[in-house]
């Protein structure tokens, strides 16, 4: 995969099917969703119009062609207060891991909130994810909380952290 060429960019209703695969490989394997059920098509669906609707970015790693991964962000909160900070989403094909798909999606979204004007970035990650947790870190994130069993998955009790990346904006007036 070194030699292949990695594009990010905005994800199309065409490369759901794909995105939906690598979720629900996540779901079904790992504790980075705490969701046990696969999700439908229509699920998928639903949740990137809900992206569209709120002006909120999906993006995907292609690779030759292929759909490596995606990302994006979305409310952190509902709330009025809370518009200025969004909680962010990465998933990355198992046969992708490791080549970097992660930093690229990861830093796509983080330049996508500088422009939107997001103050706070957050990331919620399993606390037995320490992959994950050191991806982030290495962007600058910094743990601000670690929620005790408040996930159950595959017969155990799951610690949820929740990491955050402060960005240097602030509320146009």
């Amino acid at each position: 995969m070194l030699n292949d060429k990695v594009i990010i960019r905005d994800a199309q209703k065409g490369d759901l099917p794909a995105m939906l695969a690598i979720y629900n490989e996540v779901i079904v394997n790992t504790t980075a969703v705490y969701s046990e059920q696969p999700h439908t098509l229509q699920m998928r669906q639903d949740w990137y119009n809900d992206r569209l609707n709120n002006n909120f970015p999906v993006y995907v790693a292609d690779v030759n062609g292929v759909i490596a991964g995606f990302s994006s962000y979305g409310h952190f909160r509902v709330w009025p207060c809370y518009r200025y900070t969004v909680e962010i989403s990465v998933y990355v094909d198992t046969a992708y891991r490791g080549h970097g798909i992660s930093k690229l999606l990861l830093q796509a979204l983080i330049d996508c909130a500088k422009e939107n004007n997001i103050h706070a970035v957050i990331a919620g990650i399993s606390a037995d994810n320490g992959v994950s947790i050191r991806l982030h870190h290495s962007f600058g994130f910094e743990e601000v909380a670690h929620f005790k069993q408040v996930g159950f998955k595959f017969g155990r009790w799951l610690d949820l952290k929740f990491l955050e990346l402060l960005l240097n904006n602030h509320p146009k007036s």
